[in-house]
């Protein structure tokens, strides 16, 4: 995408943008085309030095990591632009542009990994495409057309930014919606082929020989509205922190106060973002790990229990080191806030709470030892530190996190404002007794857990996630009417941060990144030696569970090209607004 001058100039480049895709996806059909003609048959074939599993393994997560940037970018680009209109803001309406104008070659280089992805599937893995065609059939044309329906919208909402002001304003945001709208049905369908291969439904028979008796069953499948969800929030919290990492590289680039002050702004709704859909993100987790247990106990069993337990614990030390950035970053944020240093005071226990949380966290219930250290302890698990290696202590420390980085987020609001309203006093105090019910609820649950059956444990624990959005939406509902018209201590000084603070939005965009790849692994591994489950067997060589060390050796590489390439969006969207700015 590049800037335009006028309606022809729009028109022009949303033209060029439209012939772009549909000569990927001309490309791609050709080539689909082809390939049954230019092989032997064959159920599978392999792909030279690093195999064909790596291959599509690679441009699998390359493909949903961008595709989860584009999904998510346009959602809180739309918000800021409805923000700017209400507010009748252009400060608003700019940080709009902005985050639009990192799409501007994110969709192409979705659309190629994509179209490389389903080649690589179709030259590869034949007997696979065959299964899931036969099953989807209908989906696919829909798919391509959502795509191209998608891409259309997309340029337009960029190219007619500037012409679509004023009186026309409501025409963009319907086009912004539209982005929207076509973006979250791209997901759901394929969160519907995902969902099949680990919780097949609406089919009999198994390999090739399966009837379809519910093409609803199968796309509508037990994983399908769990994974929209958990994708939903990912995608929107992964958008929010690559978009605070531009808005960091920006501000450590910036060669005046004003620059630097607008991408401290920038950063800090991007960070905003990614925190506002992390809080709620392991509820979502929890969800969608429930309905494959309840689907199959033994895939869930194979996730939490099995082969990939460790992995969890990884999982445990990246989402805790994410807690503690975050939390980080917002106290490191309160310096620029007048009145913020009320609540210093508060960051030594918030910061025991993580700590211990953390380490609870990344407590195995059952240690990696010599057969020496075994016999020392007695037995497999450590006979006081086990216990912390149980969910009823898990949850319990995962839950107190989330509080506690939700209370350090409010501080924050709070930091330049003081209540004058008569509701305050009442309020604080209710939102005090909330805080202290909540806590103690979820601590008691978490040690009753342990004087239980395992099943009444696993029932037990959805009230701990329960009790902790019900508390959120009670602390919220009291603030807004608490600080209604609350007196300001002083404006807040943008671009007044420490340079570490951008340095810790680096962080969290990696590690999110990091986590995304680790956990689709996870995902995708356990459904073990099988396509669809337990319908579709893999008799393909790469048919095993890799080695952990491996599997993080592949993720890790994936997260390396993938900022290697949104380096190149970064440095095209900086290009963008220096040619937007030689024109005006």
């Amino acid at each position: 995408m590049a800037e335009s001058r006028g309606w022809p100039g729009a028109l022009s480049g949303v033209r060029g943008g439209i012939l772009k895709i549909s000569l990927i996806l001309a490309a791609l059909y050709l080539v689909v085309s082809l390939l049954p003609h230019v092989f032997e048959v064959a159920d599978y074939r392999q792909f030279p030095v690093i195999g064909s599993r790596v291959l599509v393994w690679c441009l699998a997560q390359g493909h949903l990591m961008f595709a989860g940037f584009v999904l998510g970018v346009p959602i809180f680009a739309l918000i800021a632009e409805v923000m700017g209109v209400v507010l009748k803001s252009e400060r608003y309406d700019g940080l709009a542009k902005d985050f639009t104008r990192l799409l501007a070659m994110s969709y192409t280089i979705t659309a190629t990994l994509g179209a490389l992805l389903l080649v690589a599937l179709v030259a590869l893995y034949p007997r696979f495409v065959a299964h899931m065609e036969k099953v989807f059939d209908p989906t696919w044309g829909f798919y391509v057309a959502v795509i191209f329906g998608e891409a259309l919208f997309a340029y337009l909402y960029w190219y007619t930014w500037d012409l679509l002001q004023g009186s026309r304003k409501g025409w963009h945001v319907f086009l912004g919606v539209m982005v929207n709208v076509l973006a979250i049905g791209i997901l759901v369908i394929t969160n519907a082929w995902t969902g099949y291969m680990m919780t097949p439904g609406g089919v009999e028979g198994t390999e090739l020989a399966i009837t379809v008796t519910s093409r609803f069953d199968a796309f509508v499948n037990y994983a399908w509205m769990p994974l929209n969800i958990h994708r939903m929030l990912a995608n929107v919290c992964f958008g929010g922190a690559i978009v605070g990492a531009y808005a960091a590289f920006r501000f450590l680039a910036a060669t005046d106060d004003e620059e630097r002050a607008n991408y401290d702004w920038m950063g800090y709704i991007g960070s905003f973002i990614a925190v506002a859909a992390f809080i709620p993100l392991p509820f979502a987790g929890y969800y969608l790990g429930l309905e494959i247990y309840s689907y199959s106990q033994q895939m869930g069993v194979s996730m939490m229990g099995g082969s990939f337990a460790q992995l969890w614990i990884l999982q445990a030390i990246l989402i805790g080191s994410l807690f503690l950035a975050i939390n980080l970053y917002l106290w490191l944020a309160m310096g620029r806030i007048p009145g913020g240093e009320r609540y210093r005071k508060y960051q030594a226990p918030v910061l025991v709470v993580l700590a211990t949380g953390l380490a609870v966290w990344a407590t195995p219930h059952t240690i990696i030892a010599t057969f020496a250290e075994m016999k020392a302890m007695g037995a497999a698990h450590h006979p006081r530190l086990g216990v912390l290696g149980l969910m009823s202590a898990k949850n319990t420390a995962v839950n107190l996190m989330i509080i506690a980085t939700f209370i350090t987020f409010m501080l924050y609001r709070r930091g330049n404002k003081r209540a004058t309203s008569a509701f305050a006093v009442p309020g604080n105090w209710i939102q005090g007794v909330a805080f202290v019910a909540v806590v103690v609820g979820i601590v008691w649950i978490g040690i009753y857990g342990y004087f239980v059956p395992a099943a009444v444990r696993v029932g037990l624990s959805k009230y701990q996630p329960l009790m902790v959005g019900g508390f959120m939406v009670l602390f919220l509902a009291i603030e807004g009417p608490a600080y209604r018209g609350a007196k300001s201590l002083g404006e807040i000084r943008w671009g007044q941060m420490p340079r570490i603070s951008q340095y810790v939005l680096f962080f969290l965009a990696v590690t999110f990144t990091w986590l995304m790849g680790l956990m689709g692994y996870i995902r995708s591994g356990i459904r073990q030696h099988w396509h669809v489950y337990q319908v579709m067997r893999d008799t393909s060589e790469g048919a095993y569970i890799p080695t952990h060390g491996f599997a993080t050796m592949v993720v890790s590489i994936i997260v390396i090209i993938f900022f290697l390439f949104v380096s190149m969006v970064f440095a095209l969207a900086m290009r963008s607004e220096l040619r937007e700015r030689r024109a005006s």
